[in-house]
Formats: C-alpha cells, sequence, structure tokens
C-alpha cells in the first residue's frame, strides 16, 4: 500500500501497519546463589520476554500474535571463554518460541556476535515493518553465566541441553574480530584489544599512566553511581573513582591499564527483551499509546575489521558517521537528547565515542541510564538490549523527550545507534542505504602492515595481560623504520613486563625479529 499524500495535524497520514513502534519492555536480573535453583539462560529469557509483553498491557495475546523471534547469541555459542559444559541449545529461539506460547511464530532468527545487534536488529526490524514483512516481533537475550560459574566451582552438574527441532535464520556478520595475525600473538577477545586501544588514547592525550588512571576512574565513578540507584544492577557499591583505579588484590589488572571494575561484568545473570510492532497492530491489540516509542533515527557502519588496519587506535571514523546519520535522521542534534547510553564494555569505548559525537564526559545528563556494563552488568551480545528497554522507560516517563542509544561490536568495530521518543515522527521511517557512508569509511586505510618484522622498530601501543600471579604476557603494535606496522609479542621476562604497567613504553624503540610465524620486540 502506497503512503498518502496528505497531512493531518502536523504528521504525513500514513499506512498505519507499517509505521513501526517499540510497545514492550522487559528486563530481568537474577542472583540466586544456589545454581541447583538457579534459571538457564533460556528460562531467563523466557522471563524477560514475558514481562515485556505484560509491559506493553497486551500480555499472552501479543506473545501469541508474534509473527517473528529475534534471540541474540549467547556468550556460551561466541566465545572459548565462556564455552558452557553442561549441554547446548539446537535451535535457542525454538525453545524460547515454546515457553512463550510463540509457536506460530514463522521467523526464527539467532544472531551471529556483536554488541551492536540489539540495536543492529531494531533499525533492521523496523525497516521490515515499512515493507510490510511483519507486524509484530521480539528481540531477547539472556546469560546465566553466574550460576554457569557458581555450578562448575561447586562441582554440581547442570543440564542445559535441549534439541526442540526445526531450523532457524542467522543475522549479522560471521566473521571473527580478529586476522590470523592477531590470533598467533593471543590478541584473540575484547580483554586483549581494548587495553591496546586505552594506551593510544593515553599517548594521544599526552597523559602519564597515573593521570590516565584516575581519568578513567572518574569517568566510570558516574556509571558506577547510576548502577548504585538501579535496583536491576549487578555491582550497586558506588565505587569512587579511585576505588577503580587503584591497583589492590580485590581490583587487579586484567590488561594493562585495566583494572577489574574497568571490565565489563560478564558472570552476571541477566535477560532483556523489547517487543515491536505496527502502530495498526499495537491497536489491534489494545496496547495503549502512552506505550508507544518511535525509532528517529538510527545508523550502522563499521570501522577496518581488524586493528591493524586501523588508522589509529585512538579513534573510530565509523562512530562519528553513525552519530551524524541517525542526528540527520531524526532531525535534531546532541542538544535536543534528553537522555544518553553509551557502550560501556571498557573506558576506550566512552572516551572514543565522547570524542567522535562531541560529548562532555562529565555532560551534566550522564552518559548511561543503566550503569553500563562494568556495573549494571555485561550480559554478553545482549547488553543494548537492556539499554533499549531502559531508554523506553526513561523517555515514556519523559514523553516528547529523546533518547541516544549507541551500540559497539567487537573491537570499537562495529557500530550502530538509535534515537527513541514517545513523539510521533512527521515523516515514514526510512534510514539511508549504509552502504552508501561505509564507502567513506572504507577508503581510509592505515599504514601498511608487516606480517613478518624484522629490524629496528618503536612500539605504537602495548598492554601487559596479567593473571592471578601478576604480569603474565605483552602484546604490542609497533612501526618499522618504512612506518609499516605490525604486532608482536615481548619476551617473557616478569621483570620487563612489570616494568612496562609501571613505566610508560609508548614511543620506545628496540628490535623486532620474527620467528615462526611469531614476531618479538625486545625494548633497548
Amino acid at each position: 500500500m502506497e503512503l498518502i499524500s496528505l497531512h493531518f495535524k502536523g504528521y504525513e497520514a500514513m499506512d498505519e501497519s507499517r509505521v513501526p513502534i517499540l510497545i514492550g519492555s522487559g528486563q530481568i536480573t537474577q542472583r540466586e546463589p544456589d545454581p541447583a535453583r538457579g534459571l538457564s539462560p533460556i528460562d531467563l529469557t523466557a522471563a524477560a520476554v514475558q514481562k515485556a509483553a505484560d509491559d506493553s498491557g497486551a500480555g499472552s495475546s501479543l506473545l501469541q500474535s508474534l509473527d517473528t523471534i529475534v534471540l541474540l547469541r549467547s556468550f556460551s555459542d561466541t566465545s572459548w571463554r565462556f564455552t558452557c559444559p553442561f549441554g547446548t541449545y539446537s535451535n535457542p529461539p525454538k525453545s524460547l518460541a515454546n515457553r512463550i506460547g510463540a509457536e506460530n511464530a514463522r521467523s526464527l532468527v539467532y544472531t551471529h556476535p556483536g554488541g551492536n545487534m540489539p540495536q543492529w536488529c531494531v533499525n533492521r526490524m523496523f525497516e521490515m515493518i515499512t515493507k510490510g514483512e511483519l507486524e509484530a516481533a521480539v528481540i531477547a537475550g539472556g546469560e546465566a553465566l553466574a550460576t554457569q560459574k557458581g555450578a562448575q566451582r561447586a562441582g554440581f552438574q547442570l543440564d542445559w541441553s535441549e534439541d526442540p527441532g526445526g531450523n532457524f535464520d542467522i543475522w549479522g556478520v560471521e566473521t571473527r574480530g580478529w586476522s590470523d595475525m592477531e590470533d598467533r600473538h593471543k590478541m584473540a577477545g575484547a580483554i586483549f584489544a581494548y587495553p591496546m586501544i586505552e594506551n593510544a588514547i593515553r599517548g594521544n592525550r599526552g597523559r602519564t599512566i597515573e593521570q590516565h588512571g584516575l581519568a578513567m576512574g572518574k569517568l566510570f565513578s558516574r556509571f558506577a553511581k547510576v548502577a548504585e540507584d538501579n535496583p536491576l544492577a549487578d555491582r550497586r557499591q558506588g565505587f569512587t573513582a579511585e576505588q577503580i583505579a587503584s591497583v589492590n588484590p580485590d581490583n587487579p589488572y586484567i590488561g594493562f591499564p585495566y583494572t577489574k571494575l574497568m571490565n565489563s561484568n560478564a558472570f552476571i545473570d541477566q535477560a532483556a527483551a523489547i517487543i515491536l510492532t505496527s502502530t495498526k497492530k499495537a491497536r489491534e491489540l489494545g496496547v495503549p499509546e502512552e506505550k508507544w516509542v518511535y525509532l528517529h533515527g538510527c545508523a550502522d557502519a563499521y570501522d577496518h575489521w581488524y586493528l591493524s588496519d586501523r588508522i589509529n587506535f585512538h579513534s573510530s571514523p565509523a562512530m562519528s558517521k553513525v552519530a551524524r546519520e541517525a542526528f540527520e535522521m531524526a532531525e535534531c542534534s546532541l542538544d535536543d537528547i534528553g537522555a544518553l547510553d553509551l557502550y560501556s564494555c571498557f573506558p576506550s569505548a566512552v572516551q572514543i565515542a565522547c570524542d567522535e559525537m562531541g560529548i562532555d564526559p562529565d555532560d551534566k545528563r550522564g552518559l548511561t541510564v543503566t550503569g553500563g556494563l562494568p556495573y549494571f552488568g555485561g550480559p554478553g551480545n545482549n547488553y543494548v538490549t537492556h539499554s533499549i528497554a531502559e531508554m523506553m522507560n526513561t523517555v515514556r516517563g519523559n514523553p516528547g523527550s529523546k533518547g541516544l542509544v549507541t551500540a559497539n561490536g567487537n573491537y570499537v568495530t562495529k557500530q550502530s545507534a538509535g534515537i527513541y521518543s514517545t513523539e510521533r515522527p512527521n515523516k515514514p521511517f526510512k534510514p539511508k542505504d549504509p552502504k552508501i557512508y561505509q564507502a567513506e569509511i572504507d577508503a581510509e586505510r592505515g599504514p601498511a602492515v608487516t606480517e613478518v618484522a624484522n629490524g629496528k622498530a618503536v612500539i605504537e601501543t602495548y598492554t601487559v595481560m596479567h593473571d592471578r600471579k601478576g604480569p603474565s604476557f605483552g602484546i604490542l603494535f609497533g612501526r618499522l623504520s618504512d612506518n609499516s606496522r605490525f604486532i608482536a609479542n615481548t619476551p617473557a621476562d616478569p621483570s620487563l613486563l612489570a616494568d612496562m604497567t609501571n613505566n610508560d613504553y609508548l614511543g620506545v624503540a628496540g628490535m623486532v625479529s620474527s620467528s615462526d610465524g611469531i614476531n618479538v620486540f625486545t625494548p633497548e
């Protein structure tokens, strides 16, 4: 059906069956110390979906009307660090559908990994509604890593295996976030990549290690304060800047310069769900308009996939572009935003977002509505479902206001953003094709990469990974005399690794040599 070219009360009269809205939000935080009584990830997610349906006012009738179920990929299916020893779900979205009474849903989706995926899915599914491809859908996800870890420690056997049969679709990008070259040098995960980004930020700002540590602590203390007041948050102690920055047995380094309290808190039991429909479907289900939330602006883009190929490690052209495109689509500016939730897996993600979007880190609006991933909780790929759910509550509480949610996948790589409001837009939902602005980002490449590195070199950025005994190994990016970039490890010298955490090694000269595919950099 074509749009009617008439205007009524300032709005373009649109086909109500193709006007997308969010109508329900639900969140769960489980704090069950007994693993025998804890809910499984799918059971937690089902509980969150039920909450979202109840939040809309439509309840079970809404769940029976769902035609699409999108489930965010669990961390146990994402990373070797979180593999579940208690079995697997052969068709996770089908298991969820069975639990919520949505057996008639014709489209079942399980996403590829990425912290960007909840917002990415909202953007995509709003477009699908405008095209008449769906009427009612849920986006949900959940983790029970605290229960999983507790059972492992207690030697308690859980049964989280399930085979409901059937097939599902997969959305997103399958490509992992690191290259084979980076993998050989142990940079195979967020806890290895983000501290390298952070040290590059410190170098760009010209700070000492101590100065930057306190700056990170101050930044995240404001997140911790929001978590302190959020009953759904996992860590509600309200940590100070000094507590976050201080290195001690309770708050050790994970990957220098990050202490434990600067890392996303993955070992939690949390689930969230958001439900979207057309305005026509919402009316049919009896969902009151005060529950409706619109997406005014959105965008998706990605930086060069591998850190090795980036222009630098302290910026994100994709993040800047996504913000500009989202504001342009929403026909507003940062000044028009009443609430923010910036993706906060590590301090570097927040600092780069502030830089790229022109946000003051001390902005009086605050930078989170949840408390952020280290304090509210970092439920794998599903955190942004929580931030969208909470932003729905925020804008409903202040009708007509706008809220900005940002989402980040991999290592400041995949960027997504959404601007939400209860106010109805005066035009159809029609985001720009991301391919148009993605080409601009792709055109700018970093320095040439030398895979087998030998000769004189300097350190561009680095991290020192720690285990329970202290410094474990070092990873660095460096530049050779021809300005090409390489990745390397350091010698396994405990005194060197300790010194690299106490003294600044950015720009330090040395020699790099390669053997059996591994580059090793030795400082002079």
